[in-house]
């Protein structure tokens, strides 16, 4: 692949990061590109699975839609010939798992779920994931407020509340 092509598409990955919305035409305009150039990266790049997906960032908060979101740590036993894989791939399978990561310290996975209460949560992990064969133990942390989310500041600016003093 050329350096001018791997460049191209690393700049049109960093800019769909932040805002997948974007208007292909503008988009190539901003990287100083033809549209076709870049919809056809864009198409290579989503069949090669670097792009893996488009997202919508929402504020549930602001909906009033009961959700809570949980990050679950998990211990485990890692398995002969698979690691961490075949475990994380039974968590993830489950549909109220949102995310799992393989991280370093004193646990070994990191799962985001989402529930539509702390309930629901804890029964999922007490009667799904510390089940499983080779999950040594949790510890379960509930999001209680958003202040910043993939990027994005979900807390709106506060204008400064000094007072217009008149002369």
């Amino acid at each position: 692949m050329s350096d001018n092509k791997e460049a191209l598409r690393i700049e049109i990955l960093k800019y769909l990061e932040k805002h997948s919305r974007v208007d292909l035409s503008e988009l190539a305009a901003l990287m100083g590109a033809e549209e076709t150039e870049v919809a056809n990266e864009m198409a290579e790049m989503e069949k090669e699975k670097i792009i893996c997906g488009y997202h919508t960032l929402i504020d549930w908060d602001k909906t009033g839609v009961e959700m809570v979101t949980a990050l679950i740590e998990v211990r485990v036993t890692p398995q002969r010939d698979r690691g961490f894989d075949r475990l994380a791939e039974r968590i993830y399978n489950y549909p109220e798992v949102y995310a799992v990561y393989l991280i370093s310290g004193s646990y070994d996975l990191l799962v985001t779920l989402e529930g539509k209460s702390l309930k629901e949560v804890s029964r999922f992990v007490s009667e799904k994931l510390s089940p499983i064969e080779g999950v040594l133990n949790t510890a379960t942390h509930f999001i209680l407020k958003k202040y910043k989310d993939h990027g994005t500041v979900m807390i709106p600016k506060k204008e400064p509340e000094r007072m217009l003093v008149m002369p």
